[in-house]
């Protein structure tokens, strides 16, 4: 799969359909990659020159979506780049008209919250999102389920101009 030439040193995020290069970053980092070939899903990757260095994908379902699998390669980390990944998940979860993003985390909790994430329930999140891969995921793997915390953030307003 051809992709664009980007100059080293620049991060660049760019939305992808090159799922074998998505689940190699998902697996460097030990991620969930079941149900990545979803069609409605959307992946971002970061790269720093031509090297993928980040990864996050949005599944969609009605008005609400998932961010799942937000992983970035360690040596790159601390440099701004999840919070980039997240903002392209943010901008591509409402351009498909989701008014509430939802994420699973277990240890990057904090990080959310710095980005306006607040805490949830499970029951919250699979009222929006059942059908969704990574929400099925859990939901079959109750004891895996029990590990996570659910976080939300409303995009409702995200795009609207006040005047």
């Amino acid at each position: 799969m051809a992709f664009r030439k980007h100059r080293p040193g620049e991060i660049v995020i760019e939305q992808t359909r090159d799922l074998p290069r998505v689940r190699k970053l998902l697996e460097q980092g030990a991620m969930i990659t079941e149900g990545i070939e979803w069609p409605p899903a959307c992946y971002l990757l970061a790269f720093d020159g031509d090297d993928a260095v980040g990864v996050v994908g949005v599944e969609p379902i009605l008005d609400a979506a998932l961010v799942r699998s937000l992983y970035v390669l360690q040596a790159h980390r601390r440099r701004g780049i999840g919070e980039q990944l997240v903002a392209a998940a943010r901008k591509a979860a409402h351009t498909r008209g989701a008014r509430q993003l939802y994420l699973f985390s277990t240890e990057a909790g904090g990080f959310f919250e710095r980005l306006g994430f607040r805490r949830t329930s499970v029951t919250d999140l699979t009222a929006a999102l059942k059908g969704t891969p990574q929400t099925d995921y859990y939901l079959a793997r109750p004891p895996e389920l029990a590990q996570e915390v659910v976080y939300c953030l409303d995009i409702s307003r995200d795009g609207i101009i006040e005047r």
